[in-house]
């Protein structure tokens, strides 16, 4: 990336944040599953309802989507409320996008289709060692997606038509050198400033609340104080290993497995050549690859003569800078590891014989077959164990969608137990105890799954003690649970708490001072500059924060500085108070020519990036999209605690 996004970070991130990044906060949670509960139209665009089932799959696929790129993602940032919002904003975008593509009559012809897709560096990973595509790891690819090949193809056409309706504004962006400069220069400026620092904890050790004041506030604040919800449960879970359980392979299909795939179970076949290669590009004009062709014809001949002398011929003749020291020895491979002409021939021979010439990409070829590894096949006896393993997870995988069918309805149907399920499909009871909606540090798997609280804790569960549905935990698995004991959110005994009651007290009382002494000192300062006793001067601008706190950084920069020397108050919160000195404004350093370019080139992302936000409103308007679901908000609760802290 550039240098300039190396050294801007920072301002990046708030330049995205206020141009492109929606801002998402907690979400209220009853509401949130009332919407669910419902199953009404969460968002609409031109007239056309999106549902909240294709929320949930569209946000399903997203998370997915971002497991796979970040394997170690933790799974409660991808289901929260406002993650699960972010998708729904995504999914709006995407129909308004693809509204004004069939609007605008945006098309994409086969042979756009057909060059995208060949660009595709995941397709391209598919092709085989001759160039052509792999159709069955291609319909693996698609359908992992839940798609054919031909649904996966009408998707990308679909993406590459509603790529055109912003194309035509973000691909022509551009912002006047002169206009940039000016930009640049203002949001680079440098300013000299010094800090006074009141810290609360300079004063901390100046308090000591008596016991009345730390159980008035007690009181007062009552939910910063509470143990949370907890329950005790039972649960079952339905994966592919439970299914193998109930799987018993005969005796007879295990040996026809065997007799059709003992090769294969015993080993790769693996063969040691040697070659004498005469370049010549598969580009590369026709009379020359005549010419390399004569010239390794005559090779041919003299090896034929005297095959012993193959390896001092390779040494002194072939054009394989790799294999031409070791006489053209290119060590034991099988199958696949070789561009397949080369490898069609070696596997063709046998051993000691020398090929007539094979024709690659990379030229002509004189091949002679060294040696080879032809794996011993394993006897029944040796491989049973696995083929038993392999047949019960093949049968279980065919299975698992049946039995997920029967689990399902049954945790369901007699929803008042665990126990019939769990008879009939032989799976275990498990059970856990202090078991919290929001896990606490160090659980794990499924007791740390937020799908799975989420249904133990929703309220029928809790009232009527009832079954969970059946819900998906993680790739052919689905589990439910039972609450069997439920202990409500409670506030803590003050002798329970006193300790941290007596801390939040102090740190709220040293944080007044802080800023009460902080406040006196601005407004002395202010009436006479002279008198201010500060720390030494440094220079900060956007790009030099000087490891200056970002509140302190933003204030100084935002502040009006038309009357020098000008002083500016920043409360600081739980930390206290600051008062800066601005002592002088210098300008931008001037940057190089490359620098400038390059600066201005980011420049014009930003601002074309903030048009194309712009372009996206009146898009949204024009096919009147609206979002039904309520913007997540800070619950009343989880702000006093944020506040406190």
């Amino acid at each position: 990336m550039f240098n300039f996004v190396r050294k801007h970070t920072k301002i990046i991130n708030i330049l995205m944040g206020l141009l492109i990044i929606p801002s998402f906060v907690l979400f209220g949670i009853d509401s949130y599953t009332r919407l669910r509960e419902k199953g009404e139209a969460v968002a609409r665009v031109g007239g056309q309802d999106i549902t909240q089932g294709e929320w949930d799959a569209a946000h399903k696929s997203e998370a997915e989507r971002l497991r796979a790129q970040m394997p170690n993602l933790d799974a409660k940032l991808l289901d929260s409320p406002e993650a699960r919002y972010s998708t729904l904003e995504k999914l709006v975008r995407e129909r308004v996008l693809a509204q004004a593509a069939d609007k605008f009559r945006l098309t994409t012809s086969d042979a756009r289709l057909a060059r995208n897709l060949q660009e595709d560096q995941t397709i391209a990973s598919l092709r085989q060692p001759d160039g052509k595509l792999d159709m069955e790891r291609y319909r693996q690819l698609a359908a992992s997606q839940g798609m054919t090949p031909e649904g996966f193809e009408a998707r990308v056409r679909r993406d590459l038509s509603v790529r055109q309706v912003e194309t035509g504004l973000t691909g022509t962006g551009f912002a006047a050198a002169g206009v940039a400069d000016v930009a640049l220069n203002a949001f680079f400026e440098r300013r000299e400033i010094q800090i006074a620092n009141f810290l609360s904890a300079d004063f901390a050790s100046k308090i000591n609340p008596a016991e009345a004041e730390l159980e008035a506030f007690y009181k007062a604040n009552q939910t910063l104080f509470q143990a949370p919800e907890e329950a005790s449960i039972e649960y079952v879970v339905l994966d592919l290993e439970s299914v193998k359980k109930g799987i018993s392979i005969n005796e007879a299909d295990l040996k026809s497995y065997y007799e059709q795939n003992a090769a294969r179970l015993s080993g790769t076949e693996e063969r040691r050549a040697s070659h004498i290669l005469i370049n010549a590009a598969k580009d590369a004009p026709a009379a020359d690859r005549e010419k390399a062709r004569a010239r390794a014809q005559e090779l041919l001949q003299e090896v034929r003569k005297a095959p012993d002398s193959f390896a001092e011929v390779a040494k002194k003749n072939s054009q394989d800078t790799g294999s031409a020291p070791k006489g053209g020895d290119l060590d034991f491979f099988a199958r696949g590891a070789m561009v397949k002409p080369f490898e069609d021939a070696v596997f063709a021979m046998k051993q000691g014989n020398i090929s007539e010439l094979v024709e690659s990409d990379f030229g002509f070829h004189i091949i002679k077959l060294t040696d080879l590894k032809t794996p011993k096949q394993r006897s029944f006896e040796e491989l049973r164990p696995g083929i038993e393993a392999d047949l019960k997870t093949q049968q279980a995988q065919r299975k698992f969608a049946e039995t997920a069918e029967i689990f399902t309805n049954g945790v369901y149907e007699q929803s008042d137990s665990l126990k019939p399920v769990a008879d009939k499909l032989k799976l275990e009871i498990r059970t856990a105890s202090h078991v919290t909606r929001k896990p606490a540090a160090g659980v794990s798997g499924l007791l740390a799954n937020a799908k799975f609280l989420a249904a133990i804790f929703a309220p029928d569960a809790i009232e009527k003690k009832r079954n969970t549905e059946a819900v998906e935990t993680a790739p052919s698995q689905l589990a439910a649970g039972r609450m069997t004991q439920y202990v409500a959110a409670r506030t803590l005994p003050f002798a329970d708490v006193r300790a941290n009651v007596r801390e939040r007290v102090i740190s709220a009382r040293a944080s007044e001072l802080a800023t009460k002494d902080g406040v006196e000192k601005l407004s002395t300062w202010k009436a006479a500059p002279a008198s201010a006793v500060m720390p030494a001067a440094v220079v900060v601008s956007r790009d030099q924060s000087q490891s200056i706190a970002p509140p302190i950084l933003n204030a100084v920069l935002r502040a009006d500085a038309s009357n020098l020397p000008a002083f500016v108050g920043i409360p600081l919160g739980a930390q206290g108070y600051a008062v800066v000195k601005i002592n002088k404004i210098m300008p931008r350093p001037a940057p190089t020519d490359a620098a400038a370019k390059q600066d201005r080139a980011q420049y014009t992302q930003w601002w074309t990036a903030a048009e194309g936000q712009a372009y996206y409103g009146l898009l949204k308007e024009r096919f009147k999209a609206e979002l039904m679901a309520p913007r997540p908000v800070r619950s009343a609760g989880e702000a006093s605690v944020t506040a406190a802290k």
